[in-house]
């Protein structure tokens, strides 16, 4: 866990956290190989490479609102309504749930866990209303909600307003309730939003000790994180069990290939999940939220 009390230390001060944001974005689909995912030596069918960095572009004007302060709901559904204009469909949804609030803190020099925690803590439930609007702009792969939950199916978009009001819940609550479900999997990121995002400060401390290229630095960190818990993705397109054995993949993968410079057997795992169609894009999320912290820690590109 990173020390809650490390500052802010982006060495490119030109560059303003949500440029960081839009980079990060960048270096996490440049970064190769990243096992199931598109990157820039492999597409996923009618989603390509182009659109994910369409769609880094596209997200700017709502990382913008949230650097200068705006609420972190309406700015999320704003970086996703302009992620959404390339012709791939979803290509950084959950990056972008990730990377508001941390680009919020990022401004307001709060860039730490306990940072973050209390920014994502003070959401409203006009926050929630305006995370529920996001999924009418892109289909986003979620899966089916307890039985007695169907009135909170983020799927219904802006017709759970009634409900999220009633029942006064905020985007915490919502993130919340994800984050501990009675079975499966647990959603990464909402996993990440009551942790005070653990694993992506924890990814970027490893993204800035490691040496080498930042693209090389990348893969082994998506590697690593895909070794260490089962991608929320994979369980919903597929099941628990397909998301546990993927995970196992990598751990083997990921030690095969400590402490050389050779990426040849990931690249094989690379090949092997997108022809098994394993697309573990929660882990992609993640890595992203760790470059962008890295990247306002010092990460130098």
């Amino acid at each position: 866990m990173s020390d809650d009390t490390r500052p802010s230390a982006n060495s490119d001060r030109d560059r303003t956290p949500a440029e960081n944001a839009q980079l990060a974005l960048l270096l996490e689909v440049s970064g190769t190989p990243k096992p199931g995912n598109v990157d820039r030596h492999r597409d996923l069918g009618d989603l390509r490479f182009e659109h994910f960095m369409a769609g880094a572009v596209g997200a700017a004007d709502g990382l913008r609102r949230a650097e200068a302060g705006d609420p972190i709901g309406p700015a999320f559904e704003d970086a996703v309504a302009g992620m959404a204009t390339q012709q791939g469909g979803n290509t950084q949804f959950g990056c972008l749930l990730l990377l508001v609030p941390l680009v919020r803190a990022a401004a307001s020099d709060a860039l730490t866990p306990d940072g973050v925690t209390e920014l994502v803590e003070s959401t409203t439930v006009d926050d929630a209303i305006s995370f529920y609007r996001a999924f009418e702009h892109v289909d986003v792969a979620v899966g089916d909600p307890p039985e007695d939950a169907d009135a909170l199916d983020v799927r219904r978009g802006s017709a759970a307003a009634p409900t999220l009001r009633e029942r006064k819940l905020t985007l915490y609550d919502i993130m919340e309730l994800s984050a501990d479900p009675d079975d499966g999997v647990a959603d990464g990121n909402a996993r990440e939003w009551v942790t005070g995002f653990e694993r992506a400060f924890d990814a970027a401390d490893r993204l800035l000790a490691a040496e080498g290229p930042v693209g090389d630095r990348t893969a082994r960190v998506f590697l690593a994180l895909l070794a260490e818990e089962p991608d929320t993705l994979v369980a919903i397109t597929h099941d628990e069990a397909t998301a546990r054995e993927v995970s196992q993949r990598a751990a083997a993968v990921a030690a095969d290939i400590a402490g050389s410079d050779d990426l040849s057997a990931a690249e094989e795992l690379a090949e092997e999940l997108v022809d098994a169609g394993y697309n573990p894009g929660t882990t992609a999320d993640l890595t992203a939220a760790a470059l962008f912290i890295a990247l306002e820690r010092g990460l130098s590109v």
